[in-house]
């Protein structure tokens, strides 16, 4: 059964998620939200480590996938963050920062996936 492992690497993934998020909140100004950026950037260079010996190699049993991807992942990362954010800037006014903020997020995200996926392919 994958539930057990599904919870246990959710509340992994929220309790680190919530510690950097703590950490670069006090370590930047809050106007521009640094602290998606920096938990979904290497939450997508994990998902393409764990991606290729645990689903294109099945290298992991299923549990530790859902450990891992499922729960640890998908709970340390912050995509409903990240859109809570941008529209935050948006609706005060800061488009340019809004644009920005997406734009940088989404290609710092496809470029720390796919660069990952690539590197532990080679390995």
């Amino acid at each position: 059964m994958h539930w057990p492992a599904v919870a246990l690497g959710g509340a992994l993934g929220a309790m680190v998620r919530y510690g950097i998020s703590t950490w670069v909140i006090t370590i930047s100004n809050h106007k521009f939200p640094y602290a998606t950026v920096a938990i979904n950037t290497p939450g997508c260079v994990v998902m393409g480590i764990l991606l290729v010996p645990t689903v294109k190699k099945a290298a992991l049993p299923g549990e530790m996938r859902s450990l891992l991807m499922i729960g640890f992942v998908d709970a340390y990362t912050t995509f409903s963050t990240f859109s809570l954010d941008a529209l935050g800037l948006w609706q005060n006014g800061h488009l340019l920062m809004a644009l920005i903020y997406i734009l940088a997020t989404v290609i710092l995200c496809l470029i720390a996936i796919s660069s990952s996926v690539w590197l532990t392919r080679l390995f």
